[in-house]
């Protein structure tokens, strides 16, 4: 199948998830307990989130679900914050939080473009946390398209923000590739009717992701290999 565009997911696709956001989620743990152990360790549990070993679990709700279902399960240990409140907290955290591409990004996006693909982001964190990122990792422009949970399109696994893609980048669904790391991202990709590449720099093992992939590669730097097969 020809591929003429590539709408990614970004925490553990274009960025690698634990090493971006595991030491992150500590630190917003700390600063919302304020110093009381037990709520942080009840926060910790409902993202199951190890403070130990300072790691989010395989099977944490913050991995694919969206910042607002995040700021939902911790709201009722947050008393003094509104969910929507604690909504653009974690927002605004999140795009101040210390990144680590899976690959060097300019280089291999530039790579994309020169074989005239279009681009685009889909992320079930907020917008304004995903373009901050973007810019400061210096391949905001690259983009055609970047929709966060919050754009009005809606959130993965639902198929809406990437068909909205395929619509604001004048590009068919059956010749776009879903690029992510969960099965969200890999049922959206289907329920949408595109193609869907997954990757393994986020949480996801390769034996969960392979059922709803058409592939899986280690990481987005194999997606130009991929094509040239």
């Amino acid at each position: 199948m020809t591929v003429d565009a590539f709408l990614f997911d970004k925490d553990g696709t274009l960025f690698d998830f634990a090493a971006t956001w595991d030491g992150w989620a500590a630190g917003v743990l700390e600063t919302l307990s304020r110093g009381d152990l037990a709520v942080k360790q009840a926060m910790a549990a409902v993202i199951s989130y190890d403070l130990e070993r300072e790691a989010f679990n395989p099977d944490s709700l913050v991995i694919a679900g969206s910042n607002d279902e995040v700021a939902e399960v911790l709201a009722p240990f947050v008393p003094d914050m509104e969910v929507e409140e604690l909504a653009v907290f974690l927002a605004q955290s999140a795009a101040n939080a210390e990144l680590a591409p899976a690959v060097p990004l300019a280089a291999f996006l530039d790579g994309l473009l020169a074989r005239g693909k279009v681009l685009g982001v889909m992320t079930n964190d907020a917008e304004v946390s995903a373009k901050s990122q973007l810019q400061r990792a210096g391949v905001l422009d690259r983009f055609a398209f970047v929709a966060g949970c919050d754009s009005g399109h809606g959130a993965k696994p639902d198929p809406d923000p990437l068909l909205a893609f395929c619509k604001a980048a004048g590009v068919s669904p059956d010749r776009t590739a879903m690029v992510g790391d969960s099965c969200h991202d890999m049922e959206a990709g289907a329920a949408a009717g595109m193609q869907r590449i997954a990757v393994l720099t986020g949480m996801a093992l390769r034996e969960e992701l392979l059922p709803h992939a058409d592939i899986v590669l280690p990481d987005i730097g194999h997606i130009p290999g991929w094509l040239d097969r």
